[in-house]
């Protein structure tokens, strides 16, 4: 059976696009609806495929949507052995995929993971069906249309791949004498098997360029012969232990409620070899330190990047999210201990 929350919106227009959308997709699936949080709250949701479907009203907003991420919140246990999939459907251009990925983080720490892929948005004019509607040979309301019953058959397959020695890819861009990020690796790390291949990619050795925009074909040319016009640090090592690699760990301290420039010229670069090769049965995982706050933020730009667009599995719990200011004061955080222990698990998991 597939559980579908869908809270309440008051705005019928869009709950008539939703729906028929939804009726149509869900035609031959037996499904559960979830309409409001006091619905959740009586429900043991663990174990279960979620479908979570939020319509938003012209303002971009969804009052019974924050209720139900409130109960996520303050049950961060709720959706254990849960798998999910997202449809947005919004009134305007705006505000769709920040939603998303803050339902996605909320329900992710709560214990759901996310298949790879797991969002369908329609903004209001479904413009941002206009380039897949014409792959497809339709119009864009048959775009939303397909994409969605696509959607629900790989979440209705999917099923969480365990691999009993996982080869472990832990990137990062910090300085290891003085990071607080770097050091938490470490103590997770520590509670890893021996028989786990870990390997670690520096990206602060040599020039890292960020991606300037090839055209498509010549960056599929290059993807096809594993490389990248801009060639470096990308090419030589990051593409062939990404390809070999079953777990992706990125290293990102917080650097002004936004990961690093190198992070970022990392994922932006990814984008040949991920043109040529499937990334769906990769989990993504994130050690996030900040040195005030804003940890949070950090953990959504990952999710949109690697697992909405890169089409990494987003496993249960996938980020540890971390306050430390002053170099190794990572140390003093609280049951560090049992809190690295407990992540060196769901990686070997």
């Amino acid at each position: 059976m597939l559980t579908v929350i869908k809270p309440f919106c008051n705005e019928f227009h869009r709950e008539n696009r939703m729906d028929l959308i939804l009726s149509e997709a869900l035609a031959t699936v037996e499904t559960e609806y979830l309409l409001t949080a006091k619905e959740l709250e009586a429900c043991d949701l663990r174990g279960r495929k979620i479908l979570f479907a939020v319509c938003l009203s012209e303002a971009g907003i969804n009052m019974e949507y924050y209720r139900i991420l409130e109960f996520f919140r303050r049950a961060p246990g709720c959706l254990t052995g849960c798998s999910g999939a997202v449809i947005v459907d919004g009134s305007g251009e705006l505000f769709t995929k920040s939603l998303a990925r803050r339902l996605v983080f909320s329900a992710n720490a709560a214990g759901c993971a996310f298949i790879s892929r797991p969002l369908v948005e329609a903004t209001g004019s479904l413009y941002n069906f206009k380039v897949i509607s014409k792959v497809l040979g339709t119009d864009l309301l048959g775009a939303y249309q397909m994409l969605t019953e696509r959607l629900i058959k790989r979440l209705c397959d999917f099923e969480m791949l365990k691999i009993r020695h996982p080869n472990v890819l832990a990137i990062h861009a910090s300085s290891r004498k003085t990071s607080n990020s770097l050091m938490l690796w470490e103590k997770v790390k520590s509670y890893l098997d021996e028989s786990i291949k870990v390997t670690e990619i520096s990206l602060r050795n040599g020039q890292l360029l960020d991606c300037r925009g090839c055209k498509y074909e010549e960056c599929m040319h290059f993807g096809e012969k594993g490389g990248c016009f801009y060639g470096g640090v990308m090419v030589e090592q990051v593409y062939p232990a990404i390809i070999e690699c079953d777990c992706l760990v990125m290293i990102c301290p917080n650097y002004n409620d936004a990961v690093s420039a190198n992070i970022t010229a990392f994922i932006n670069r990814l984008t040949a070899v991920f043109r040529t090769h499937d990334f769906s049965k990769k989990k993504i995982f994130a050690l996030v330190v900040s040195g005030y706050s804003g940890g949070d933020i950090v953990a959504e730009q990952i999710i949109s990047a690697m697992n909405f667009n890169k089409n990494f599995i987003l496993p249960a719990k996938f980020a540890l999210v971390e306050t430390a200011n002053d170099p190794g004061s990572i140390l003093d955080v609280e049951a560090l201990e049992e809190k690295a222990g407990i992540f060196a698990r769901q990686i070997r998991a």
